[in-house]
């Protein structure tokens, strides 16, 4: 069974800084590209960054771009999203998600691009 958690979510100011990790479990984790996306209630989620198993190739939302950076750690089966200079806008549940092989396609940010979801973690970024 794949399970998929997310943790590091928080209460932040504006321009500080959080970071989130995302621990996988269940599947062969070097073989699966990974996706963070975030979604405010009553709103489409929205997909922020992927990178591939192999860690080499990222993309990103322009709404993020520049300010979060996407890694991971293959021998711990574990993603991380460092988040810096956060807006108010950055306020959402996140949620870490796995997909079948290495690459991270222009439908990165697609939900129905992933396979394995967890149940998402909230930041709220206070202004």
């Amino acid at each position: 069974q794949v399970q998929v958690v997310e943790s590091g979510g928080g209460l932040v100011q504006e321009g500080g800084s959080l970071n989130l990790s995302c621990t996988v479990s269940g599947l062969t984790f070097n073989k699966h590209a990974m996706g963070w996306f975030r979604q405010v209630s009553g709103k489409e989620r929205e997909g922020i960054s992927c990178i591939s198993w192999s860690g080499t190739s990222f993309r990103y939302a322009n709404s993020v771009k520049g300010r979060f950076t996407i890694s991971r750690d293959n021998a711990k089966n574990t993603m991380y999203l460092r988040m810096e200079n956060l807006e108010a806008e950055d306020t959402a549940i996140y949620y870490c998600a796995a997909r079948s092989g290495d690459y991270c396609g222009p439908d990165f940010a697609r939900p129905t691009s992933f396979t394995y979801w967890g149940q998402g973690t909230q930041v709220t970024v206070s202004s």
